[in-house]
């Protein structure tokens, strides 16, 4: 069974993390809709926003997945603890998977690798956060700290 710490005291500064990464994914969505606006969707131009290769399909879903960031950072229950774990799944799976198709017409986000590996540091980062930013009752909490720090003593009583 999966145990995730509870109230962890780092808490809020994972939080601003995710907060930093939705708010950067958020500010190339919106500028990388700006300079892409009038092109394709899926075009495979050559259009460079803030160090990452983007089109207008990539910028709208960047835009969106900022929002949902900067909502989940700014929750104080186990929203934002779901949402970076998704988020961070998402991005990793994201990342690999368009590096496989890089050099291919299959590329319709237009990633470059600079692309997937701020992805893949994106996804680490943001299961990172969620991992840590698991929010519970104060006995829950006492809980999970005994189950961690008396693993030998539990496994005899089972």
């Amino acid at each position: 069974m999966l145990h995730f710490p509870v109230n962890h005291p780092a808490r809020p500064i994972y939080r601003v993390l995710a907060g930093l990464v939705g708010l950067y994914i958020l500010v190339f969505g919106i500028w990388g809709t700006i300079q892409t606006l009038g092109e394709p969707l899926f075009d495979r131009g050559d259009t460079w926003v803030l160090g990452l290769r983007t089109n207008l399909a990539f910028s709208l879903v960047s835009v969106i997945f900022g929002i949902v960031l900067i909502i989940g950072a700014s929750r104080r229950g186990n929203l934002g603890h779901y949402m970076n774990l998704t988020a961070g799944v998402v991005f990793l799976v994201t990342s690999i998977l368009m590096m496989a198709v890089l050099q291919t017409e299959a590329n319709f986000l237009n990633f470059s690798m600079s692309t997937v590996i701020v992805s893949m540091f994106f996804g680490l980062l943001l299961l990172g956060t969620g991992l840590y930013d698991k929010v519970g009752t104060d006995e829950h909490a006492a809980e999970e700290r005994r189950h961690r720090h008396h693993p030998v003593s539990e496994a005899h009583t089972r």
